[in-house]
């Protein structure tokens, strides 16, 4: 193929050389367009001219202006603009490095300390010297991280905000977004003074500025929140609208705390021998060795944390017990010694472990992210206070049923257990369960039994119409005889259904999501919590924390490619 040599001369057209891989290309000095080789002919380069520079009959001197000031220009290889485009790019990647910054909740000072030192020694030996200068000037610094993050957080708030407005109604960080409910942060802001319900009803005010699509709070069992007379959801509640729940978790872990003093006894000694054990670096070591001479699978125990429901995280590791018991004997401890090896005491812990695993598998089944409503929280507190009851009638049968309680049952069929002791044990049992049976119900009143509206939002098709307010009887006789809206009901979930079908059927879709959006628990706000906690540190303590908690928790994603084109991008900065 011929290849074309570029002539001086082609100035008067408009175009001077420009050199690739030792092969000329003609390059338009008025938009920088750099052509083909082929392109290298006096009526190719007129055409170019006069097709997109039609106005510009300029004599030569014009376009030799022009083409000094093209050699002043810092462009990259292919004969574009550097600010333009590498620096865009620069900068891009600046925005993305700090939002995975901010959502890993890691310090500011970590992208110039950590990242940056990282890519460049990446760059330099895997790409090479050229894409490590390149990476340099992506901008790493404290200051700069810290912008970034304030834009980000800025862009992902304006999407919340925009949404929420768009959205039908919302619950407290919970709203429907494109046929679904988002769980979002709404916002975030430290109470300056005070933290009475009052300055937490202010603050809240001041941000939504209208409460009208707000349809539920839930809140925990804090006296600023629940106030009988000025608390933050009685105050809420002077628009009858607004649904008030308490956290389910909340109540599960004070109606877990129902024990008989005597099982009680038992819990506060397997705490002592725990805390024995953690209580010196000595002690730990020691365990640890006697648990691998033993071969056993785990080499410690597990401490407690303050929530009552966590003791069942130490009680998980019962497998060990032949190991404490060896351990309290070469450490001389007599008194715990003979009372972890008494019977009563180890059909007592052999019962708490199984009984804890209980709740703590129920707790879990009441957490998660967007996964449940009250509808389902009801269903798995009643399927376990039904639990309870079948329980406690297996334990008083004539011949006892302890199948329930695994590890209680194979310590019960161990024939060195005296029959004194069993029956002693068993009659705690029955006792607990029948006190957790009634705490269940006293926390957790079945508020649904009998409501038409509930039994309509659960199942539109099965419903009694004629049990329903007259206002809905209508709509309600129109979705359940819609053999389509039949179809969806069975293949999608129950927010899902009633979203979908909110628009065609507005009563009885607006009945529906009242129950269905709103919290039952505050997993989300403890999850954040944690995240908090993760990102103001006793190092960070200054650190103004509501853009970093929005970036790391947002599932939006922030519109980078509209805040890169805001920016100017000097190469100085």
């Amino acid at each position: 193929i011929k290849k074309r040599k570029c002539d001086e001369d082609y100035i008067k057209n408009g175009f001077t050389i420009m050199e690739k891989n030792g092969i000329d290309h003609p390059q338009c000095v008025v938009c920088h367009t750099v052509l083909s080789n082929d392109a290298l002919r006096p009526s190719r380069l007129e055409r170019h001219l006069m097709k997109n520079h039609s106005a510009l009959t300029k004599p030569r001197e014009f376009f030799a202006a022009k083409l000094q000031n093209l050699k002043c220009m810092k462009l990259d290889t292919t004969g574009a603009f550097y600010q333009a485009l590498v620096l865009a790019k620069v900068v891009e990647a600046s925005y993305e490095l700090s939002l995975l910054i901010a959502k890993a909740k890691k310090a500011h000072i970590i992208r110039e300390t950590l990242v940056k030192p990282c890519l460049l020694k990446a760059a330099d030996i895997v790409l090479g010297v050229e894409s490590k200068k390149k990476l340099s000037k992506i901008l790493l610094s404290d200051n700069s991280v810290k912008h970034r993050i304030d834009e980000l957080a800025k862009d992902l708030k304006l999407q919340v905000v925009e949404e929420v407005l768009a959205s039908f109604f919302f619950f407290f960080l919970q709203f429907i977004n494109n046929g679904t409910v988002k769980e979002e942060l709404l916002f975030s802001k430290e109470l300056m003074t005070t933290s009475k319900s009052s300055d937490i009803m202010k603050t809240v005010s001041d941000f939504l500025l209208s409460w009208g699509k707000l349809v539920g709070v839930c809140t925990d069992g804090a006296p600023a929140m629940l106030g009988s007379c000025s608390g933050f959801v009685t105050l809420v509640k002077k628009n009858p609208a607004v649904t008030t729940t308490h956290c389910v978790i909340r109540r599960l872990a004070m109606a877990a705390k129902t024990l008989p003093d005597d099982l009680c006894d038992s819990l506060n000694l397997a705490i002592k021998i725990v805390n024995f054990e953690k209580s010196s670096a000595l002690n730990t070591r020691l365990f640890d060795a006697l648990c691998m001479d033993l071969g056993a699978d785990h080499k410690t125990l597990v401490s407690h944390g303050g929530m009552w429901l966590s003791k069942g995280n130490m009680l998980s590791r019962f497998e060990l017990k032949d190991e404490v018991e060896i351990f309290l004997k070469q450490q001389k401890k007599e008194e715990l010694y003979h009372a972890f090896t008494d019977q009563t005491f180890q059909l007592s812990l052999a019962y708490l472990v199984d009984i804890f695993e209980s709740l703590n598998n129920l707790r879990l089944k009441l957490q998660g992210n967007n996964a449940a409503n009250v509808i389902t929280h009801r269903d798995a507190i009643k399927a376990f206070t039904e639990k309870v009851q079948l329980w406690k009638r297996r334990t008083q049968a004539q011949m006892p049923n302890f199948s329930s309680f695994p590890i209680f049952s194979s310590f019960i069929e161990n024939e060195g257990f005296q029959e004194v002791c069993r029956e002693d044990v068993k009659n705690k049992i029955v006792f607990h369960l029948d006190c957790l049976a009634d705490t269940f119900i006293l926390y957790f009143p079945d508020n649904f039994s009998g409501n038409p509206i509930h039994k309509l939002v659960r199942n539109p098709f099965s419903i009694d119409v004629d049990s329903l307010p007259e206002v809905l009887q209508e709509q309600a006789l129109e979705i359940k005889y819609d053999s389509s809206a039949k179809d969806n009901f069975e293949n999608t979930s129950l927010k899902e259904f009633w979203i979908k079908y909110f628009p065609m059927y507005s009563e009885v879709g607006e009945e529906a999501l009242r129950i269905i959006l709103p919290f039952s628990s505050t997993y989300l706000c403890e999850k954040s919590f944690s995240s908090l906690v993760t990102l103001k540190t006793k190092q960070r303590n200054q650190l103004d924390v509501k853009n970093d908690l929005r970036c790391a928790l947002s599932s939006f994603k922030p519109r980078i490619s509209q805040l890169v084109k805001k920016m100017q991008h000097h190469p100085s900065h």
